[in-house]
């Protein structure tokens, strides 16, 4: 986990590295400081001298350099501050740069791995965590330890056998900050899918406020943000109060060596017994000897701070680490291939499901072949993996049996990038980002001309209601396009696709929102000025594919008839029950009725 994580110090390794070598010195001068005030203490008892001769220092001597060491120990501090934030909001921006382009890479089937809230909760909340911690660990983690060992150097020095009180306390002080620490990590490692949980209702909400405020489920939404606040602060407030009982342990300890130090230190003065070979006490001595504890209890102090906070970050470090050591399951093969001769596409005893661990198939058996250039449309129920048949041909997912080609090549020998710039996919709830509709458009091509968004425009039937805006094709549009119909969304999303200039065009019911006719000008403009680029229509409504080259009927994975809009009302029971249902009245069933006449009378004739 640590070695994945050192990865994002990146550029930050020398600031990262400075930062520890200023707190030694500033933590050296510290400790010396004492040193320096006992020995002017002492000069001063012996005689007041402003400036000393002989090799012996005066007041003003010794003033000069408390002077220097302070404001040099002011500099160390400062320098090793600047250089610990810089290092630690470096490590922080690369972590998220890192959390983020290795989602990019991700494959659906990885994606499906992990929440959206999650993502979003790893990517700020738990890379905030890792950022303090590493604050923490590159200054005050670095700084406390020296400042324990100098000042216990510098109390037997100045205090003899006396400082063997400040090592009788270090180690049950440290074993019971570990065993809360150890207690604390499973509490967090529950805390964090709570705070999951909790984003997610957030962003449910927020996402679908037109629909609570539509249907008054305003207070059914509130009281599950309550339950899952709620459950987020119960577990927050256990490991907090295991938490709390580090500064009572602390005083408890701090306290108690203080009072050790003034009782037994007091009594060795009083009856002049030496604490070592040359050593005794004096009440200057003894002063700064309490400097020295408290420098050495208040390290560790910060030291429970640290565990704290290193606590709740090791749950977020192995969060962001899973996500970072989470490989995509597509790769680009060596050596791929990097041209699409065209737009054929065969499916060859396909089966598919989303996990490999899942009993049942959700395509079995798919044996399709579609010549380049044809406009295919699919028809099926909900839940007869209609967008499963087509995700795999893009290579969203990989099949589990079988191949897919496109071009006559399996499209697992195609570099990803190549393949998925000559398949154009139009889902039904396409996603408008912030920026202009120019800027949106030229997700599909960004080098696209402005004649070339008029023309794709004109194609998708959009361009009309485009320079009805007073700022036409400048219009911003708003996060998520709210500021655009359903019908105005899917045409802009069209438009986006046809930049692609792609060999495959797959629309995904990507014209549910708009009326009858715009959706046959559509279709009659791909006919007329993109012949050759193979078109798949995935539709609820018969109309939209009626005048396809041929219709597949999809039915719980599998492929359930083929054929042309005349040959299925016909042959296809499935087919022939949604024409009717959406043709509802006589002329659908007249126009049935004339067209098996016509069949019979044929019949008739050939006999």
């Amino acid at each position: 986990m640590i070695k994945t994580l050192m990865k994002s110090i990146g550029e930050y390794k020398v600031s990262s590295i400075l930062s520890p070598v200023f707190v030694s010195f500033e933590v050296i001068l510290e400790c010396l400081l004492p040193l320096v005030i006992t020995k002017l203490v002492e000069s001063i008892k012996s005689g007041i001298v402003i400036w000393g001769t002989d090799g012996t220092l005066g007041i003003g001597q010794y003033g000069l350099i408390l002077i220097a060491m302070s404001l040099a120990s002011l500099a160390c501090g400062a320098l090793a501050g600047a250089f610990c934030a810089k290092a630690a909001a470096g490590f922080a921006k690369n972590l998220r740069r890192d959390l983020f382009y290795r989602v990019q890479e991700f494959s659906f089937e990885n994606i499906d791995k992990f929440s959206t809230s999650s993502l979003v909760t790893r990517m700020t909340t738990d890379v905030m965590n890792v950022q303090l911690s590493y604050m923490m660990i590159i200054r005050t983690a670095i700084r406390c330890p020296l400042m324990i060992i100098f000042s216990v150097i510098m109390a037997f020095v100045m205090g003899g056998n006396l400082a063997f009180i400040f090592i009788a306390v270090i180690f049950p002080l440290g074993a019971l900050l570990f065993l809360i620490l150890i207690k604390a990590l499973p509490l967090f490692h529950r805390l964090f899918p709570k705070y999951d949980a909790l984003n997610e209702s957030i962003q449910e909400n927020v996402k679908g406020i037109r629909v609570v405020k539509s249907y008054n489920r305003e207070e059914f939404e509130k009281q599950k943000f309550d339950r899952a606040s709620s459950e987020l602060q119960r577990n927050f407030t256990k490991a907090e109060r295991l938490l709390a009982w580090n500064n009572p342990i602390m005083n408890f300890f701090f306290y108690g060596v203080l009072s050790a130090v003034l009782f037994i230190g007091s009594y060795l003065i009083l009856s002049r017994t030496p604490v070592g070979e040359g050593v005794t006490l004096t009440s200057e001595k003894i002063s700064q000897l309490i400097v020295y504890g408290m420098q050495v209890l208040m390290s560790l102090m910060m030291f429970s701070m640290i565990f704290s906070m290193i606590a709740m970050s090791i749950e977020s470090a192995r969060r962001i680490t899973e996500v970072l050591k989470e490989e995509s399951t597509l790769h680009s093969p060596e050596n791929a291939l990097t041209t699409v001769k065209d737009g054929s596409v065969d499916f060859e005893n396909v089966d598919f499901k989303y996990s490999r661990t899942a009993e049942k198939n959700v395509l079995e058996n798919i044996n399709l072949h579609i010549r380049s250039g044809e406009t295919i449309g699919i028809i099926g129920g909900t839940g007869s993996s209609k967008t499963s048949l087509v995700n795999l041909i893009s290579r969203l997912y990989d099949v589990t049996e079988g191949c897919v080609k496109v071009g006559g090549e399996d499209v697992r020998a195609y570099d990803l990038e190549a393949l998925r710039n000559q398949v154009a996919v139009v889902l039904q709830k396409n996603e408008l980002f912030s920026g202009t509709i120019k800027e949106n458009l030229r997700w599909g091509n960004p080098e696209a001309t402005d004649e070339e968004l008029v023309e794709a425009c004109k194609l998708a039937q959009a361009d009309e209601f485009i320079r009805g805006f007073p700022d036409g094709y400048d219009t911003y549009i708003e996060q998520g396009g709210t500021n655009v119909s359903g019908g105005q969304k899917q045409r802009l999303c069209i438009a986006r696709a046809l930049l692609k200039k792609p060999k495959i065009l797959i629309l995904d019911d990507s014209t549910s929102a708009v009326d009858t006719h715009t959706d046959a000008l559509i279709r009659k403009a791909f006919k007329e000025y993109i012949p050759s680029t193979t078109k798949i229509i995935i539709a609820q409504r018969t109309s939209s594919v009626e005048d396809a080259d041929r219709i597949i009927i999809m039915n719980n994975g599998k492929i359930d008839a083929v054929g042309s809009h005349e040959q299925l009302l016909h042959n296809n029971k499935i087919y022939t029950e949604v024409y009717l249902t959406q043709n509802k009245g006589g002329k659908a069933i007249s126009s049935l009725s004339e067209m098996t006449q016509t069949d019979k009378k044929e019949g008739d004739d050939n006999e």
